[in-house]
């Protein structure tokens, strides 16, 4: 399990780089943004993904990697929008999102930890593919639980969700590092 923190922490380097130079760029714009307008934002990544798993010829030169660094950073902003609330204007400069995505992946890489401990690291023997659509099945059950104005009666809530979804854009990513292709 090691080796998978350092794998976790260097692909989690990778997003929070590009998430800190698109806040030079953009500022936190996405502050404004609603819960359900991160969870489509998320879903067309995913769906994206999964399109490009399934299809042998691409018109647009982007890979699936690209698209799963997407779904960490947006499951990101969410958790800070779920902390924070959402803002009719922009309200956080730099630093403060900085240190809020440090907060946020700290207690999503601590939950890989505590799962990777009780399943002894079985996603290592699953297929991208398969990690993909755990994404998928996820964010469905994040736009019920919204649906449902955020009422569940027995699930975890939607936080959990999302870290979920960090974790296996994570693992993919791993995985792709490793060779694998599907």
């Amino acid at each position: 399990m090691q080796k998978t923190s350092k794998q976790y922490d260097a692909v989690i380097d990778k997003c929070k780089r590009l998430f800190v130079k698109k806040m030079t760029d953009y500022g936190c714009a996405w502050r404004i943004l609603r819960l359900p307008s991160l969870t489509d934002q998320i879903y067309i990544k995913a769906q994206r993904i999964r399109q490009l798993q399934d299809i042998e010829v691409r018109r647009v030169d982007e890979d699936e990697a690209s698209e799963f660094i997407g779904i960490i950073n947006y499951s990101i902003m969410a958790l800070i929008q779920l902390e924070l609330g959402v803002v009719e204007q922009p309200d956080l400069n730099n630093q403060q999102a900085d240190d809020l995505y440090s907060k946020h992946i700290k207690e999503t890489k601590d939950l890989m930890d505590n799962k990777n401990h009780d399943y002894g690291e079985a996603w290592r023997d699953m297929r991208i593919s398969s990690l993909t659509d755990l994404i998928i099945q996820k964010l469905l059950r994040v736009k019920q639980i919204e649906n449902n104005k955020g009422k569940t009666l027995v699930s975890e809530g939607i936080d959990a969700n999302y870290q979920d979804m960090i974790n296996y854009a994570i693992f993919a990513l791993i995985l792709m590092e490793e060779g694998q292709t599907d």
